[in-house]
């Protein structure tokens, strides 16, 4: 896997980032309100800132994440993240920047943060749709956040599958392989669920708990997504 930092946020790789929200909404690809050429001036604000055990679904994947999704109502995470994906024309692009995860129950929300905190998108994923909103700007919706992610950023983040693996739990709706973590057994090392690889790289300090830093990969199409968990 590819290495691409996180905190650095070249100019030319947002200029090129921003383009390609331009083309997109611009393309009608969105059946909503096109969005012009303010929201890809924000959106460049987001890059310039041992063994294996098959596990079947509604199974907990480690000790430490006995507590079912379900059990709780609220969950967040603040951190950073990478994206390296390729364009509509099969060209390589990296996207960084910060953000704000919240969870109720089975509604996520995650804002997308320039390094200075301020809002660049809102991401709002629920069972009846998904909504993208720029500020100032009509919001678009689609009928699940992966669809809406595509077509308007050209690259999608797993919204459902990150609400359990960064707990780190596998999704209790398909069948998923584990590979614990040799130094300790209760925690999970990698999970390979729904076409994703996710490996654990760093697991927080005690007295703190959960995962502090995670990549996960996907062959087809190509996508890298690396994130660090600050809280």
């Amino acid at each position: 896997m590819a290495e691409f930092p996180l905190h650095r946020r070249p100019a030319a790789t947002a200029a090129v980032f921003a383009s390609s929200v331009s083309r997109r909404i611009a393309g009608g690809v969105i059946r909503r309100p096109a969005l012009g050429v303010a929201a890809a001036a924000l959106l460049t604000g987001l890059i310039t800132l041992g063994g294996c055990a098959t596990q079947l679904p509604h199974e907990p994947s480690t000790a430490r994440a006995t507590t079912s999704l379900t059990a709780q109502t609220s969950r967040a995470y603040h951190g950073r993240f990478a994206v390296q994906y390729n364009d509509q024309n099969g060209q390589q692009r990296n996207a960084y920047g910060n953000f704000d995860w919240r969870e109720t129950d089975s509604t996520v929300t995650l804002e997308l943060l320039n390094p200075l905190g301020q809002t660049l998108a809102v991401v709002t994923s629920s069972p009846a749709e998904a909504m993208l909103e720029l500020p100032n700007k009509q919001p678009l919706t689609a009928d699940n956040v992966s669809t809406l992610m595509q077509q308007a950023l050209g690259f999608a983040l797993p919204v459902e599958g990150l609400r359990y693996w960064l707990q780190p739990s596998v999704a209790p709706t398909s069948r998923a392989q584990t590979t614990p973590d040799p130094k300790d057994p209760q925690r999970l090392a990698q999970i390979q669920q729904d076409g994703w690889t996710i490996d654990y790289l760093a697991y927080a300090d005690a007295p703190a708990t959960g995962v502090k830093r995670v990549n996960l990969t996907r062959e087809d199409p190509p996508l890298q997504i690396k994130l660090v968990l600050d809280q």
